[in-house]
């Protein structure tokens, strides 16, 4: 992989991390036109999803430490409840993570076609967020963060987005916009980090096969792949949480639908 694929790249999966479109459906798309397996590179895609946690981080860093400054107090508070809720939302992945793994990663080897598929799944999802009526609660509970938990598992399928199933459950189930994008956006960042260190211990324990795994990427591309997701992922970020306040994701449903299409013509 050279300096101008990784800068493609990493600005797909900086903006479509949050963006309700699948950056794992992107990705594959983007290596499959450029002749570069960006999936399998593992340490290319540790790299640029390090990077997107990152920018939540930087994003939404005075909401994370009011909740650590909060949950501290080892008190039944608002920011304690908020944490018990984003513990309660990373169960299913953590099922999923540990016992499906494997399965996981043929998946995502499988071609096109499972792409397509999905983000036609996602355009369905974000279309009936759109007609549902509004039924705003005014804080998540338990139940609705397991829910919620059950939609992001499910988006570990390419072309399934994870912001978009997660948001879109949160908001069919009642959820206050502003509370469904936040809360997206943070429930993602144990799993991420906890899948990056298993992939750092993966590629640890290959000893010289991880060497194989890097494929020809060189540091320059690596630095490279991860400013852009880091920048792209800081802008998309705060650009996704306006889109959900002012209900604008129907808009995403129409470039799904589309990709979609497109991408299932180019599986055949």
């Amino acid at each position: 992989m050279g300096e101008i694929e990784a800068l493609i790249l990493g600005l797909l999966q900086g903006l479509t991390e949050y963006l309700p479109v699948s950056s794992s459906g992107h990705l594959a798309i983007g290596s499959y036109l450029f002749g570069v397996d960006g999936e399998e590179n593992l340490t290319f895609t540790i790299v640029v999803h390090v990077a997107t946690v990152l920018s939540t981080i930087v994003i939404f860093w005075k909401e994370i430490w009011q909740l650590i400054q909060g949950a501290l107090k080892f008190k039944w508070n608002d920011e304690m409840k908020y944490v018990v809720n984003i513990i309660i939302s990373m169960i299913p992945i953590g099922i999923v993570g540990v016992f499906f793994k494997d399965t996981i990663e043929e998946v995502f080897g499988s071609g096109l076609l499972i792409v397509g598929l999905m983000l036609l799944l996602t355009s369905l999802l974000l279309s009936f967020t759109y007609r549902a009526k509004p039924r705003i609660k005014e804080n998540i509970t338990p139940l609705h963060a397991f829910i919620i938990g059950i939609a992001q598992a499910c988006a570990v399928m390419p072309g399934l987005s994870r912001s978009g199933t997660t948001i879109a459950t949160g908001l069919l189930l009642g959820n206050k916009k502003e509370s469904m994008a936040q809360f997206s956006f943070l429930m993602v960042i144990p799993p991420i980090l906890g899948e990056a260190l298993l992939d750092f211990k993966k590629l640890f324990e290959a000893g010289a096969e991880a060497t194989a795994a890097t494929g020809s990427i060189s540091t320059t591309a690596l630095v490279i792949g991860f400013l852009a997701a880091f920048v792209a992922g800081c802008a998309a970020c705060k650009w996704m949480v306006n889109i959900v306040k002012k209900g604008k994701l129907i808009y995403f449903a129409i470039y799904c639908a589309i990709i979609g299409i497109i991408t299932l013509f180019c599986s055949l």
